[in-house]
């Protein structure tokens, strides 16, 4: 079976490009699967063939259009052809971005009504939307992946998807690699946390999106509650000042990207991400899977999986006195003795990448029969 598999670049830290790369890892094992890589750039081909499409660009919208027309050029020369990317033409699409239009209503909500206005008439913005709408309709699709049901049930509604063409097969996680043992690599010490102190941990880029204004308003009642942000966000002075507005700059330590995001979930108690939309980011299973609850919002993918008061809980993005209330929640579970890590283990234990790629196979072996 020759299978190619379309992402345009790689970045270590993106959500999308991880489960890329841990689908690589797998299905690169099945001999029964020839795997190539469709890419701009990306860091590591081990394993796997890497066809390499760079095609030059003066401005987003050029990229995009450039390497979508550049990949499509060789989508016949595969059985099945998964797209990461909103290219018309590919035989299976994996909506790990989830759905453009449901990203810019959820942004609209914290845009001014001037800036709301203005991207109406972005051309980037009008030309995703017009790829998306092209590919779901597109005769050669046969199979949309969805990383939660929230998003298949979007696509459902927006584009009129019949069931057979939708599936939802959740982001696998390695559960040694992301264990509650990840205790033994926190940086309290090196941080001057407490041992004893409830520590909170924010990890992703694009603060504005996945809620560290709400993060810093949520801890401020709670004056024992410590907050680390890991991740890049070239506006991270202004959290940082916010955080200081607060009061509560004391206690947040602005970590930066981290080159081991274990050392985190090891430092944490709990994982907060109250973002605007994520169909299912990846720190949501890691956390988990190292034993912390997850408090988030009902714009992300995985809040599907909590259960209120034992593995999280989860609010609108924008709601800080329920964040708040979240939090104190969570406080006084954790006075009770409420066995908040075994919880969120539990959850994140049957989401393996062996069983990820199971499914994967399961899917590429019926489409082909």
């Amino acid at each position: 079976m020759k299978l190619a598999i379309v992402r345009q670049t790689y970045n270590p830290n993106g959500g999308a490009e991880r489960f890329v790369s841990r689908a690589l890892n797998v299905l690169a094992r099945d001999t029964e699967i020839d795997v190539t890589l469709i890419a701009r750039k990306w860091e590591n081909a081990a394993g796997w063939n890497t066809l390499t499409i760079d095609p030059p660009f003066r401005n987003r919208q050029a990229r995009e259009e450039g390497f979508a027309a550049a990949a499509a050029a060789h989508f016949k020369d595969f059985d099945l052809v998964q797209s990461h990317e909103r290219i018309p033409g590919a035989s299976i699409f994996r909506a790990g971005d989830g759905v453009h239009a449901a990203w810019l209503e959820q942004y609209n909500r914290i845009q001014s009504p001037l800036t709301r206005w203005a991207q109406s008439f972005s051309r980037y913005h009008r030309y995703i939307l017009s790829a998306e709408q092209q590919m779901f309709t597109h005769s050669n699709l046969r199979k949309v992946i969805c990383n939660s049901r929230m998003v298949r049930d979007d696509i459902a509604r927006r584009f009129g998807l019949s069931d057979d063409k939708l599936t939802v097969i959740y982001n696998g996680v390695d559960t040694q690699h992301f264990h509650p043992d990840v205790r033994q690599t926190s940086m309290r010490g090196r941080l001057g946390i407490p041992d004893n102190a409830p520590v909170l941990a924010y990890v992703g880029s694009g603060f504005t999106r996945k809620g560290v204004a709400t993060a810093l308003k949520a801890i401020q009642p709670h004056q024992d509650v410590w907050l680390l942000i890991a991740g890049h966000d070239k506006h991270a002075s202004k959290f940082a000042k916010l955080a200081s507005t607060l009061g509560v700059s004391d206690r947040v330590k602005f970590l930066g990207p981290v080159s081991d995001v274990r050392e985190v979930y090891g430092s944490a108690d709990a994982l907060i991400l109250p973002t605007l939309y994520d169909p299912f980011p990846n720190v949501c299973v890691e956390a988990l899977a190292c034993g912390l609850p997850l408090l988030t919002s009902n714009g992300c993918g995985a809040a599907e999986w909590i259960e209120e008061g034992s593995n999280g809980w989860v609010r609108d993005a924008l709601d800080v006195p329920g964040y708040q209330q979240a939090i104190a929640a969570w406080l006084e579970g954790r006075h009770r003795g409420v066995d908040y890590a075994a919880a969120a283990r539990a959850t994140a234990e049957p989401y393996t990448l062996e069983s990820m790629a199971n499914k994967l196979q399961d899917l590429y072996r019926e489409l082909l029969d």
